[in-house]
């Protein structure tokens, strides 16, 4: 393991690393700008590829794993509590009624999907559903003819394999419409870095589509199941828990221009979680507890001009769930509906034929039958310029409030047994979040940056206050919080580095809780680097970077600080035409960083494979 004091020789040395512009026109390569991709390496190490692989590193996202992100990532979005952060696919968040946990489970292949956009502050207000903090946006890529297979191992007896392939041709002799048809098989295993750290997924997706001239429809079906263990994966007592998951998606979206600035886009689906979790592993009869979700959801948003000056933002979303349970029917209900609708005006002024000005005021309406109702208020001013060469520059000052209502397992479990003990008495968490920000591009650098402030009322965590098991708290906390992106191109090399800052102050209420599992968990300074090197058609280095100072925790056995670092390398032989052969290294320092207090970090994972493109 590399020492502390050498992290910072260590950063300097992969900073003059060179990184990779482009291959063949058949590679997917990444493109390390702010408005696009913000990690370099473009798949796991350690696993099949899926949504989330690729959110550790991104500046604005601290991904808090048990196991592998894969496994189960948390995701925090500007020191939130993965509660708080949305998943949304189209116009609809997906949501888990039971837990925020298993919020990243979208048995969804990443082709399918486009880059991700982390919609923060104003942006969340109007977009997100039932997400105080952020969400994380996805569209719905064109199916292209062609396809993929990989194959692939490494240490710890890591193997995994995947298949993609899709069919596209035209309807019609005009050639204004097409048509798609996806799918893809993916499986991955291994003992694990760490004993008892094993896994066993499988995934199978595919989608059928439909493009016109100003639209795309697209019907998805989607099945993923998942075992894992992990000592110490929610309790401090020293056993290996197990989790088994399985998540099935149906979805329908489909999305129309008119009127040449106006849109619309409307989204519907049907997901069903089952989880299985076990206590010890070695002795299931402890403790286990079985749950199964529904979620039956409806959304709409979009954007309707009404002249050069005047538009109208609105988005919508209807949510009805359901809960079956061996200890999460406890509470006051097991069903319930809740819905949110969102309208934003907007009125631009042209300052010059290259310069404006938006002025946007709106809100949206957050209700449930279940608890109360809120009004929340969206409000957000931008200048920007756009030159014809492509630079730009733009400022902006926003001020918004959110709100969610809470899961079943902080609300519908016993409060005074077991080893999570609920609430009865949550109710809605409320956010308000004011931020100013910059953002100037260039033909070969940007730079982004940011300054926010965000006052979090009745938001749930999870404490440990002697020698119970966790339970669910009320904590109300101001967050201060400073962002800061920046990339570059060269010739060959790409690079992208970022640092935040992120202070807190809380109050529980109550002098007896002594430890936060999730809400004080998380970085006061992290710093991110990637960059991608392409000394030639046949090479390509991507290397990605993050050191992290977090605030002290009680409950962390490890060092608060912790350097992480991803290697790739791909070669494409020229004797092997459309093959790639690669090499990964994940957590190259054997950093035993915990990302959850108290439960124990992964180890290094060594992978190599090889992938062959038609």
């Amino acid at each position: 393991m590399i020492q502390s004091n050498n992290y910072p020789l260590t950063i300097l040395a992969l900073a003059s690393l060179p990184l990779l512009a482009q291959a063949e026109s058949t590679q997917t390569l990444p493109t390390l700008y702010v408005d696009a991709q913000q990690t370099a390496n473009i798949r796991p190490v350690t696993t099949y590829e899926s949504p989330v692989s690729n959110l550790e590193f991104e500046p604005r996202v601290d991904l808090q794993s048990r196991n592998m992100a894969e496994a189960q990532g948390d995701i925090s979005i500007r020191g939130g509590i993965f509660e708080g952060t949305g998943f949304r696919v189209g116009s609809a968040t997906l949501i888990d009624a039971q837990t925020g946990h298993y919020s990243a489970e979208l048995p969804i292949a990443p082709e399918m999907l486009t880059r991700p956009k982390i919609l923060t502050g104003s942006d969340n207000a109007l977009f997100g559903f039932n997400s105080t903090s952020g969400t994380i946006s996805y569209g719905w890529s064109q199916i292209q003819d062609g396809g993929k297979l990989t194959i692939g191992g490494g240490d710890h007896d890591l193997n995994f394999q995947r298949i993609h392939n899709g069919l596209a041709g035209q309807l019609g002799e005009s050639g204004e419409w097409s048509w798609g048809v996806e799918a893809e098989i993916s499986r991955s295993e291994s003992d694990g870095t760490i004993q008892f750290g094993d896994h066993n997924f499988d995934r199978t997706s595919g989608r059928v589509q439909l493009v016109g001239p100003n639209s795309q429809t697209d019907f998805f079906a989607g099945y993923q199941a998942k075992f894992f263990g992990w000592p110490n994966m929610y309790t401090p007592y020293g056993v290996n828990e197990t989790e088994n998951l399985k998540t099935s998606l149906f979805l329908f979206n489909h999305y129309q221009n008119y009127n040449e600035r106006s849109y619309f886009e409307i989204t519907a689906y049907y997901r069903e979680h089952k989880d299985r979790y076990i206590y010890s592993r070695e002795n299931p009869s402890a403790f286990q507890a079985k749950h199964t979700t529904d979620v039956s959801t409806f959304a709409f948003s979009g954007l309707h001009a009404l002249g050069e000056a005047f538009s109208l933002n609105y988005t919508g979303q209807i949510t009805a769930d359901e809960i079956e349970s061996t200890s999460l029917e406890r509470g006051k209900f097991e069903s319930r509906t809740y819905s949110k609708l969102s309208l934003l005006p907007e009125y631009k002024i042209e300052l010059a034929p290259n310069e404006h000005l938006v002025i946007q005021i709106g809100g949206s309406f957050d209700d449930t039958n279940r608890n109360d109702s809120k009004f929340s208020l969206i409000s957000n001013i931008a200048w920007g310029r756009q030159h014809y060469n492509g630079n730009s520059e733009s400022v902006y000052l926003s001020y918004s409030e959110t709100s969610q209502v809470v899961g079943y397992t902080a609300i519908g479990g016993s409060e005074t047994t077991g080893l999570f003990r609920s609430n009865h008495d949550l109710g809605r968490e409320k956010t308000q979040n004011v931020e100013i920000g910059t953002k100037v591009i260039r033909q070969d650098c940007s730079i982004e940056a940011a300054v926010f402030y965000r006052w979090d009322d009745n938001l749930v965590d999870w404490t440990f206050a002697g020698p119970s098991a966790r339970e669910a708290n009320p904590v109300d906390i101001e967050t201060f919080g400073l962002e800061l992106i920046a990339s570059k191109r060269w010739n060959t090399i790409e690079a992208i580095a970022s640092y935040t800052h992120l202070n807190k102050d809380e109050d529980y209420g109550n002098d007896s809780i002594d430890a936060s599992f999730y809400a004080l968990n998380y970085a006061k300074h992290r710093f991110t680097l990637g960059a991608i090197w392409t000394p030639s058609e046949i090479f390509q280095f991507r290397i990605d970077n993050e050191w992290r100072k977090n605030e002290d925790n009680a409950l962390r056995e490890s060092s608060d600080s912790a350097l992480f670092t991803h290697f790739g390398l791909s070669i494409y032989p020229p004797q092997l035409k459309n093959m790639e052969l690669f090499f990964a290294i994940d957590n190259a320092w054997d950093d035993d960083f915990q990302d959850v207090p108290g439960t124990p970090g992964r180890g290094d994972q060594y992978s190599a494979g090889v992938t062959y493109i038609w």
